[in-house]
């Protein structure tokens, strides 16, 4: 393969993050997520928030922060309302519905969820003879790399507390989301209007790890058995604090979204002849193209690819979806190179 554009996760980790993990070597610490490392970043973190009271936790990854934070939240009657595109529907092997919680799914054409979309499945779960709608989750990016704006994020959180529904927000590539041109969104609005949310590092640069933060503290009591139970304790804990520490502390986070961003920008430029799955947004890029020209990049290029099918499940064999996504290592000259194979083949 000449480039891989299969993730933003395909590569160890930042040089700032692997050096922020060195500086932790020969010392003894606590562990468990209660050393000084997870203390020092808990306030950090709380500083950017603009909440001292945030609840913060360190997570391994995307799937046990779902799996431990959802199932938590929920009763067993209750269910999680997503989009059909979302994470927790198409990407977790059903770890929500393993625990017992049914995900209400909602079809959505740019992947985000709004309040018109979900009341109809407040209407339609009416009483008991139906799992009880309580939780909201979105993801910012999304699954398709569109970026929520504060007055979207806002309308939702409204529409959640008016109707006695928790938001809760999976930030796996929240950086990229926050340095979206079309972003008008901080960390500190993200306190104010949601109920849970994580910061994700996995996808940003990390090595591994997310910060999952609780702004509604009648959420997260006991919290911690959960996460023991489900396996997101990790002994060495400050491992993850580090790691964020050095992606939070100068922007280095942000500055690494944009650059992600920045790449997939000059994608977009090149596939202007195209048409996209979802207004691109972030570093996510979702082009139509002919299949004959589709699979002379799928046999040199990594990207996940999908045939294009309508609202009966009918397959257009004439046409492919490519998914492309940069990363914070994508290089301007891994662009340039592939522009100009693309070029070649299009003539």
């Amino acid at each position: 393969m000449n480039y891989s554009f299969i993730n933003d996760y395909n590569e160890t980790a930042h040089p700032e993050v692997v050096e922020a993990i060195m500086r932790t070597m020969q010392q003894k610490l606590v562990g468990y997520g209660l050393d000084d490392y997870c203390e020092e970043t808990r306030a950090i973190i709380r500083d950017k928030l603009l909440s001292p009271t945030a609840d913060i936790h360190f997570m391994p990854s995307g799937t046990i922060t779902n799996l431990a934070t959802i199932s938590h939240i929920l009763k067993p009657y209750q269910a999680v309302i997503a989009a059909e595109t979302g994470h927790i529907n198409v990407h977790e092997t059903g770890a929500i519905e393993a625990t017992g919680h049914k995900v209400v799914t909602v079809k959505s054409e740019n992947g985000k969820l709004t309040p018109d979309l979900i009341k109809p499945v407040l209407t339609t779960h009416c009483d008991e003879h139906m799992v009880q709608p309580k939780l909201v989750y979105i993801s910012n990016t999304t699954e398709l790399g569109t970026v929520y704006s504060k007055k979207e994020l806002q309308a939702l959180y409204q529409f959640c507390q008016n109707h006695n529904l928790y938001l809760y927000l999976d930030g796996a590539r929240l950086a990229m989301a926050l340095a979206a041109k079309e972003s008008d969104l901080t960390l500190a609005d993200l306190a104010k209007y949601t109920d849970i949310f994580y910061i994700g590092g996995t996808k940003v640069g990390a090595l591994m790890g997310e910060v999952l933060i609780f702004n509604n503290l009648t959420l997260s009591e006991d919290f911690r058995y959960s996460m023991k139970q489900k396996g997101a304790i990790l002994a060495k804990g400050w491992v993850i604090a580090a790691q964020m520490r050095a992606l939070l502390e100068d922007d280095l986070y942000i500055k690494l979204g944009k650059h992600s961003n920045s790449m997939a920008e000059k994608l977009i430029t090149l596939f202007a002849p195209f048409t996209f799955l979802a207004e691109p947004e972030s570093n996510q890029i979702f082009v139509i193209m002919p299949t004959a020209l589709a699979k002379k990049v799928v046999n040199h290029y990594a990207v996940d690819h999908n045939y294009i099918m309508d609202d009966c499940g009918n397959v257009n064999y004439e046409q492919i979806c490519l998914r492309f996504c940069t990363s914070w290592a994508t290089k301007a000259q891994d662009i340039e190179l592939f522009a100009n194979q693309l070029t070649e083949w299009m003539r």
